[in-house]
């Protein structure tokens, strides 16, 4: 017998249609959740993991423990959070263990480095100091082209790649699986401020990675 929770603060009208679905092993809805995020979960996954063949390994489990885990999902959060908490906790894991070789100091990164280089802004005795001595780039006509270009994406993975777990946890979420600043907090378990600065460092060193393959191909 399936018991209904005591509540579902956090579950959308849909969440609960989902929630009852699952819960009664209705394969459409399952194959609902799985068209709807598969895509999303893996890309998040291979931010942990060395290689899309273990990432979708990594997703495959999580899909275990949504079916496993149905009947103690209390709706607090929409089932959306709870989906990625599980994809997260996983990955995390499965990464960890892929990487056991490589020493901690290598996987934390130098998060006390400039998101972006001080040399980019005036100095403290010139005019409009901390201004923008070199802004960003323009990208539009030519360089938006490039950047949906098969070369600029993998700059792109490459660089995420190389940044410190929570900043590409962050990134991975906000800017690849669309969530929320808020719903990145409760997921990452981090404050408002906190993903703020890791987001932006995030996006700068990006950013950086694209105006340097930009400059290149200028050349």
């Amino acid at each position: 017998m399936v018991t209904k929770p005591e509540t579902l603060v956090g579950a959308t009208s849909d969440d609960q249609r989902i929630i009852a679905g699952l819960r009664a092993g209705d394969e459409v809805v399952f194959t609902e959740m799985v068209d709807r995020y598969n895509g999303s979960l893996v890309r998040v996954a291979m931010r942990y993991v060395p290689s899309r063949a273990v990432a979708e390994e990594v997703v495959q489990d999580t899909w275990i423990g949504v079916i496993e885990g149905i009947d103690r999902f209390e709706g607090r959060s929409t089932i959306k959070t709870w989906l990625y908490k599980i994809l997260i906790y996983k990955a995390r894991n499965r990464g960890e263990r892929e990487r056991r070789t490589v020493p901690l100091s290598a996987l934390a990164g130098d998060d006390s480095a400039p998101a972006v280089p001080t040399e980019r802004f005036r100095g403290s005795d010139a005019l409009w100091a901390g201004h923008w001595a070199t802004p960003p780039r323009r990208w539009d006509g030519d360089a938006e082209e490039r950047l949906l270009a098969s070369e600029a994406r993998s700059v792109i993975d490459a660089t995420i790649a190389e940044l410190p777990l929570v900043q590409r946890e962050v990134i991975a979420l906000r800017d690849v699986s669309q969530f929320s600043s808020a719903q990145v907090c409760d997921l990452l378990d981090i404050t408002e401020a906190n993903q703020r600065v890791l987001l932006h460092r995030a996006r700068s060193r990006v950013r950086a990675a694209l105006e340097n393959y930009f400059d290149e191909q200028a050349d």
